[in-house]
């Protein structure tokens, strides 16, 4: 007699088992570490940013020896650092931390930034600077963009601050500036890809080459120049250009 078929129990089920090798792609996470003496600021920021799936809270310091003691051992990618540490100067801070962390980008962040204070952490080594009054959306694209590579100053700071930044190679000797105008048309497009704020993995991708070779021509032009970041590199291309629009 021939046999019903057996309907299989709904629960009984399981999904098929995931070929090795083809697991769906993760998106990838960025370590971030938040130092800010102001105990309820800090965890704000820090819940803000645990909201991201993109985005990992890997250490948090509320003074500069505790920074310089978990930055080394997490190995963020994005360290938030107050500009008004009470018990540090956060300039040698964002200096100290580059020092322990090479690989790490410092993000500065102050209520009402100066211009010139701004241009000290740059010439310390920071990467971008936040105002604490800045919406969840800019301090998270502030993060992502230095992350990626970018530097990221406040919008309403950005023309004086460049004019501020490009003032500050003017000392360079006059060998160094006979040295700069021996610009291959590689470095000047570089240059002028810089100055519209793509990072070495966008231009890379923009002119066809490797990170590797655009991260060797940036070094070669900060050389030419005597020039110290991108933001210095930025702020002389958008000088030189207003140069010649004159």
């Amino acid at each position: 007699m021939p046999t019903k078929p057996v309907r299989p129990d709904p629960e009984s089920v399981t999904e098929p088992a995931q070929v090795p090798g083809h697991d769906p792609p993760t998106q990838p996470v960025t370590p971030v570490a938040v130092v800010e003496d102001n105990r309820l600021l800090c965890d704000g920021i820090v819940a803000i940013l645990d909201r991201q799936p993109d985005l990992a809270v890997v250490a948090v310091a509320q003074d500069a020896s505790t920074a310089l003691l978990q930055v080394p051992k997490t190995r963020p990618r994005v360290v938030l650092v107050d500009a008004g540490l009470g018990d540090h100067d956060s300039h040698l801070l964002v200096e100290d931390i580059l020092e322990v962390a090479p690989e790490a980008r410092v993000i500065v962040m102050d209520l009402l930034p100066v211009p010139e204070d701004v241009v000290e952490f740059i010439r310390r080594g920071a990467s971008g600077f936040v105002v604490k009054d800045a919406t969840v959306d800019d301090l998270v694209q502030a993060i992502r963009s230095v992350a990626r590579g970018t530097e990221v100053l406040p919008p309403a700071l950005t023309d004086t601050l460049l004019s501020h930044i490009a003032q500050l190679p003017a000392g360079r000797s006059e060998a160094g500036m006979r040295r700069a105008v021996r610009m291959t048309a590689r470095e000047r497009e570089i240059i002028d890809l810089i100055a519209d704020g793509l990072s070495n993995k966008e231009i890379a991708q923009r002119i066809h080459l490797t990170t590797h070779t655009v991260k060797s021509h940036v070094h070669n032009i900060l050389e030419k120049l005597a020039l110290h970041s991108r933001l210095q590199l930025a702020a002389y291309a958008h000088n030189t250009q207003r140069q010649a629009e004159a």
